[in-house]
């Protein structure tokens, strides 16, 4: 017994470094953030790989590799306590059945078209999954799933600084389009969180219009979150299904435990089981968690690397984001009229 216990604290003494590091660097991204408007995961991407040489031989190796996996798939899991089976219900089937027909056409049609592009079909369901769900968060997740090889966080970093930056843009000009196009506050909330990738722009760009309409761009977005969970466990089972391994040569879980703990979270907080001051808790330690995880691929990560996947990648993420844009415009004009 005192073997095991000593044991055990050496390994997580092993991982302090790694973890401190990358905390570091989350707390010096939520700075940035909160002073100059930045994206806070843009920012702890691009800090970590300054540092990239940390994540080399030494006594941070361990802790940036627990940081960037085991820390993620809790952040995920946590994601879980931020929606309910009630939240759908308030706005609707029939834009439910939207939001739905959006994420799963946007994957499927990612993962048609990426061959075009030279990209297997690891990126490609890394990019689709990621513009269809819930940018950074989704493609954090679904990397999680996928066979690992030597180029995964390569295409990973790639992904979260490539959505990142379209939802910034897409904060600014999303209400531009929703206005003229004439939509009233309801449906422009559903097409601001329908369409733009990452939570905080959702929010950004619907209470720039009013709070009505911010609201329901959460709730929407929130939805989108929700799919997480069924996406990665078909893909889960797809992998499997087709061999997939990964570097080491080991197939991944049937069912991720990340996976079932987010869908319990969501469970129990459609019950009714958490309080408003326990779930808010849990969103802002899940973000802080996942903050700390790409700042900790940010680490694993050499920016000279990431560069060689090129502009066909840039202009994948692109045409996938204007594919879901433009199919739930066409959506919501044919519900309206």
């Amino acid at each position: 017994m005192t073997n095991f216990l000593t044991t055990r604290l050496n390994a997580t003494k092993a991982l302090f470094p790694g973890l401190l590091i990358s905390i570091l660097i989350a707390l010096a991204a939520q700075f940035i953030s909160e002073h100059y408007g930045a994206p806070a995961m843009l920012m702890a991407l691009l800090f970590g790989t300054t540092l990239n040489f940390l994540s080399e031989e030494g006594p941070c190796r361990a802790g940036i590799a627990f940081s960037a996996r085991p820390v993620l798939q809790f952040g995920v899991a946590l994601l879980g306590m931020r929606i309910s089976f009630e939240m759908a219900a308030a706005l609707g089937w029939p834009i439910v059945a939207l939001v739905i027909g959006g994420v799963v056409a946007t994957i499927l049609f990612g993962m048609s078209i990426a061959f075009l592009f030279g990209h297997g079909p690891r990126f490609a369901f890394l990019s689709a999954g990621s513009v269809a769900i819930c940018g950074a968060s989704a493609a954090m997740a679904i990397s999680a799933i996928l066979p690992h090889d030597e180029r995964t966080e390569e295409r990973l970093v790639f992904t979260v600084v490539g959505v990142t930056l379209l939802s910034t843009i897409a904060m600014i000009v999303y209400p531009i389009v929703a206005a003229t196009i004439g939509f009233n506050t309801q449906f422009s909330g559903v097409f601001i969180g329908a369409t733009i990738h990452d939570v905080a722009q959702v929010v950004g760009a619907g209470f720039s219009i009013s709070e009505e309409t911010g609201d329901i761009a959460t709730v929407v977005k929130l939805i989108r979150v929700a799919m997480l969970a069924p996406v990665i466990l078909v893909a889960t089972i797809v992998i499997r299904r087709l061999g997939g391994k990964d570097s080491t040569g080991k197939r991944p879980a049937l069912v991720p435990t990340f996976v079932v703990g987010f869908v319990v979270l969501l469970t129990l907080n459609s019950l009714g089981v958490f309080s408003t001051d326990i779930t808010e808790f849990a969103a802002e330690l899940s973000r802080w968690a996942l903050l700390t995880a790409i700042a900790a691929v940010g680490l694993k990560t050499s920016l000279r690397e990431v560069a060689h996947i090129g502009f066909p990648a840039i202009s994948l993420l692109v045409i996938e984001t204007l594919f879901i844009g433009t199919i739930t415009i066409g959506a919501l004009l044919w519900m309206a009229g």
